[in-house]
């Protein structure tokens, strides 16, 4: 239950960071950089009886189905959730926020600061098996069935939008979204990297069962115990192999350093790590 909690909390921040970076960066310029949200501002530009907090509940309600069908009900249930609450958060800040003119008055400068915001945000949701709808689900989808990294997969079903974004907009904001769209895309596939990565722990010392209790007691991760022989001294020794989060690496490194100040410790960065207690 706390992790449940803890997943709908980090989606929750995520969704909010998203709209502070669509309300006051892109919609206001006509950025329409991909995805529903930029779909719907091309509708809502044509078709001005149509709000975009409408037309997102649409569009999406439609994908949402398909999410459920190929994704399963778990991505469909943090999905809906999501998206509803980008989607009442933009409404939510429009209310109290109406914003009749671009943040600044540099287009490109509103560009790489709502990118770099609601790339964040998404990346944050995405990370937690969820979306904002429309067509972050079907970045999922070619992600599962087509092994594509989210962002290159976000980057490929965007485009048909930075399109209809330049019959809309004129090539101008058209080349704009289109750029917005590319660094939408490498943003999020850099951040998940930078929320996936691990630290790798290989500790040698002569207080190995207390370290192994603990990894196992009090940071709650596993640990694997070879036997080695010192190549100097010939003497048998123990190594403690670990994979734990960088916070879990400095609370045992100090942990190491007060119980045995002549442990030999060394750790290295992995991008990736699956099986028990991280991504299955």
């Amino acid at each position: 239950m706390n992790n449940v909690i803890k997943e709908y909390l980090i989606i929750t921040i995520g969704f909010i960071i998203v709209a502070l970076g669509l309300t006051l960066f892109i919609i206001p310029s006509n950025l329409a950089a991909g995805g529903v949200t930029g779909l719907a501002l091309v509708i809502s530009t044509n078709f001005p009886i149509f709000s975009i907090g409408f037309l997102l509940l649409s569009i999406n309600a439609i994908l949402f189905i398909i999410a459920f069908l190929t994704l399963g009900p778990a991505f469909g249930a943090r999905s809906i959730y999501a998206s509803l609450g980008l989607s009442g958060t933009i409404w939510l800040f429009q209310a109290i926020f109406p914003m009749s003119e671009p943040f600044t008055d540099d287009i490109f400068i509103n560009l790489v600061f709502g990118m770099l915001v609601s790339s964040t945000g998404m990346a944050m949701v995405l990370y937690q098996n969820a979306s904002t709808g429309g067509t972050d689900i079907v970045a999922k989808i070619l992600n599962k069935y087509f092994q594509l990294e989210i962002g290159k997969s976000l980057l490929i079903v965007d485009f048909i939008v930075t399109i209809l974004a330049t019959i809309t907009f004129g090539p101008r904001l058209g080349m704009y979204a289109i750029l917005g769209v590319i660094l939408n895309g490498f943003m999020i596939d850099n951040i998940i990297a930078g929320l996936e990565t691990k630290i790798n722990v290989n500790i040698v010392t002569t207080n190995t069962e207390k370290v192994r209790e603990y990894i196992i007691g009090n940071l709650v991760r596993g640990a694997t115990i070879y036997n080695a022989e010192g190549a100097y001294t010939n003497s048998p020794k123990k190594v403690i192999v670990a994979v734990m989060s960088k916070r879990e690496f400095i609370q045992l490194k100090k942990y190491v350093a007060e119980i045995d100040p002549a442990a030999f410790v060394t750790a290295n960065v992995v991008h990736s790590v699956l099986g028990e207690g991280f991504i299955r």
